[in-house]
Formats: C-alpha cells, sequence, structure tokens
C-alpha cells in the first residue's frame, strides 16, 4: 500500500482526480452536437431521446461530485495567522 499512499493525498486524491475528468467528459457527452440536424427523435420515457441522455448525464454528474467532495480532505485547524492569541 505504500507505493499508492503520498504525503498529498496519494490514492484520493488521485480516484478524485479521475472523478472530475469523469465530469467533464459526461458534460460533454450531455451535448446533442453529435446528432444529425433534421434527423426524427425517438422518446425516451416520453422525452427526445438527447434530453433523457442529457438528464442521466446530469444525475451521473451530481453523484460523482459529491463523491469527489467527499474524498477532498479539509483541513480545518486554524492557521497561525487566523488564531488570536489573547494572554
Amino acid at each position: 500500500m505504500g507505493k499508492w499512499v503520498s504525503k498529498r493525498g496519494g490514492m484520493r486524491a488521485r480516484i478524485r482526480g479521475g472523478l472530475l475528468g469523469f465530469i467533464g467528459v459526461a458534460y460533454l457527452v450531455s451535448i446533442p452536437w453529435y446528432r444529425e440536424p433534421g434527423a426524427t427523435v425517438p422518446l425516451l420515457w416520453g422525452l427526445p431521446s438527447w434530453v433523457t441522455v442529457a438528464i442521466g448525464c446530469y444525475v451521473v454528474v451530481a453523484v460523482a461530485n459529491c463523491l469527489a467532495w467527499l474524498l477532498t480532505e479539509i483541513d480545518d485547524a486554524p492557521r497561525d495567522e487566523d488564531r488570536d492569541d489573547v494572554s
């Protein structure tokens, strides 16, 4: 396990970076630019297929974003300049 963990977060940071990259790809997939102009649009669950794909991508992005934030290490310790040294 030692080679996967570094002082800067290691595996968690890599997974978080992968999730953020995945979010970017999901946003690109949600754009219907790969559709042919003027082509008939099939319906999925009563919506045009591109709308269903976009909504699905946004749900996936929300879940991936939650996971990325869960993997984010936040240092809550006060910094030296934030401390009040009242004696």
